[in-house]
């Protein structure tokens, strides 16, 4: 016979322990705390390590009430369960003054080196944006936040699998030294990803150095490395061949105009590369880098180019074209590319001709951004190649520029295509396509 008296128990209480830490992982440090007092088992959810192996940590360089708080939480939790810990990621979010890089510094010390003692499981590391050489970073402050870092690194050496020093903006021998800390311990890193695009200090000729090209004969089993062009020379792409070929997969390569690039490299050398590593593929991303002869030392045909970013980043150079480039240069790729990107001021010169053929040329090309000055009719004549299966465009994303106050009638006409594609665009396409007034 049942007792009437005895109380239900919620359907909670026989939730799973698997489903229990699911549903915790999706509550943020607060309310995971306070779920954590219902019973004795949600507390041991609450301590699963699971839960733990991911943290961000975002520093407020003018922080409210509410982002303390968070950032406090986050700081606590992470000491707290350091020991799970997998991945780590530090953000700086608009340091504004000395006094605030010092705390961040002296905090970042103590995290450190608690996580150095108590965690062996940490895989990935991201701290991005450091920009060092600013001014509010002091020479004490900076010396000191590198050598912690440096310390770290060695001692993690063993276990790292993602480093991403992304914007540290440091000299060419700290930048040496930090890299090198990954190879202390044994004189060889077998870390496979490497972010390290604008990592050293703007104006660095990187690829006459042979302090990095010896640092960088430590890697042996790279399999992404993303940095900037002015670190490629024929020495670096040979140890890239002779360490890491086995595994290499992906070089994203970032070329800026503030950045070194006039050094010749060899395309022999960037054939021995795609030679010895079949799975190679480089992503090329040119911020205000157009003209064509500063181009065509780059863009030589033996890279094996995947994905290629032209940004002027709405400069205007009455000197420079662009016919040049879409017409001699990037069909060199026409077997390779998937995925292009244009952001041009190109007031004083239509492209659309150049441009479309250039799609139609490129067999695998699935991604196209472009933000230009074009004509309406670009679009359609686009979509009626994409509806005869001439490409296979699967995302299309335009941004046409008029030097029109009122782009009403040109917005009619966008809308008049897409009535005459709509099959096309709801079913087979990513699409997305404005006008943008450029006065």
């Amino acid at each position: 016979m049942e007792d009437d008296n005895e109380p239900e128990q919620s359907s909670w209480a026989y939730l799973p322990d698997v489903c229990l830490r699911h549903v915790f992982h999706w509550l943020d440090d607060r309310d995971r705390s306070r779920a954590a007092l219902v019973c004795k088992k949600w507390s041991c959810a609450m301590h699963s390590g699971s839960l733990w192996r991911c943290r961000t940590i975002t520093f407020y360089g003018q922080p409210s009430r509410a982002r303390t708080l968070e950032f406090q939480s986050a700081l606590w939790y992470t000491k707290k369960f350091g020991k799970y810990l997998k991945h780590l990621e530090i953000k700086l979010s608009n340091p504004y003054n000395t006094p605030f890089i010092k705390k961040f510094q002296v905090i970042m010390r103590g995290l450190l080196s608690h996580l150095g003692k108590c965690n062996s499981h940490l895989v990935s590391l991201s701290i991005k944006y450091l920009e060092l050489d600013c001014l509010i970073w002091r020479n004490v402050v900076r010396a000191q936040f590198i050598k912690n870092l440096a310390a770290f690194l060695k001692r993690m050496s063993n276990q790292l699998d993602y480093l991403n020093l992304k914007g540290a903006r440091i000299t060419l021998e700290e930048g040496c030294e930090l890299l090198n800390s990954l190879t202390s311990l044994t004189n060889r890193s077998f870390i496979s990803e490497i972010n390290i695009e604008d990592f050293f200090s703007l104006h660095l000729s990187v690829y006459s150095s042979a302090l990095f090209h010896q640092t960088m004969s430590k890697f042996h089993r790279l399999t992404i490395l993303t940095f900037n062009y002015n670190c490629i020379s024929d020495e670096l792409l040979d140890i890239l061949r002779e360490r890491s070929s086995h595994s290499l997969c992906t070089l994203n390569i970032k070329c800026h105009i503030h950045d070194p690039h006039g050094q010749v490299v060899s395309g022999m050398s960037w054939a021995n590369l795609a030679k010895r590593a079949p799975k190679l593929n480089v992503n090329f991303f040119f911020e205000r880098v157009m003209k064509h002869d500063h181009l065509a030392r780059i863009l030589l045909e033996e890279i094996p180019v995947r994905s290629i970013s032209l940004r002027s980043c709405y400069f205007s150079d009455p000197d420079w074209t662009m016919r040049p480039t879409l017409t001699n240069l990037l069909p060199a790729y026409w077997h390779g590319l998937q995925k292009l990107t244009l952001e041009l001021n190109n007031d004083h010169e239509l492209l659309d001709n150049e441009l479309l053929q250039l799609i139609l040329s490129c067999k695998r090309l699935l991604f196209l951004k472009v933000w230009a000055f074009l004509s309406v009719s670009f679009m359609e004549r686009l979509l009626q190649n994409r509806a005869e299966r001439k490409c296979i465009l699967t995302t299309i994303k335009v941004r046409i520029y008029t030097a029109q106050d009122d782009s009403t009638e040109e917005e009619q006409l966008l809308a008049d295509i897409y009535r005459k594609f709509k099959y096309l665009i709801d079913s087979e396409l990513n699409y997305f396509v404005i006008t943008y007034p450029m006065v």
